[in-house]
């Protein structure tokens, strides 16, 4: 499938980490995702309904994402890739979570994760 929809450098303050100091503070983590999406049909009807609708998505992922608390970006990963895959018309995706400064030395630390449909 050649259509893509993308959500790039969304910026998002959460509890992630798992030293002590991570757990007591929210920090900003960017997400970047792509989505594998059937919108042939939206290009025929112009119709927000026969496509995934990214800012209703970009908001309950911001909320879900603002009120998380996990050890691992992998497993923040996960759940937001399992919602973007809740979408009717999402049938993969690819998600980053970046981690700037969570490493000395390093701009950032960041895990990519691919899921599709079973």
């Amino acid at each position: 499938m050649a259509d893509k929809i993308y959500i790039r450098d969304l910026k998002v303050q959460c509890i992630v980490g798992i030293n002590p100091h991570e757990r007591e503070e929210q920090q900003e983590i960017c997400i970047n995702i792509s989505m594998d999406c059937d919108y042939a049909k939206a290009c025929l009807s112009d119709q927000i309904e026969d496509t995934v609708n990214y800012k209703s998505l970009k908001d309950e992922l911001v909320a879900f994402i603002g009120a998380s608390s996990y050890l691992l970006i992998e497993k923040l990963a996960e759940e937001i890739a399992s919602r973007c895959l809740s979408r009717e018309r999402v049938s993969r995706v690819v998600v980053c979570v970046d981690k700037p400064g969570a490493l000395t030395g390093a701009r950032s630390v960041a895990v990519e994760i691919e899921r599709s449909r079973a």
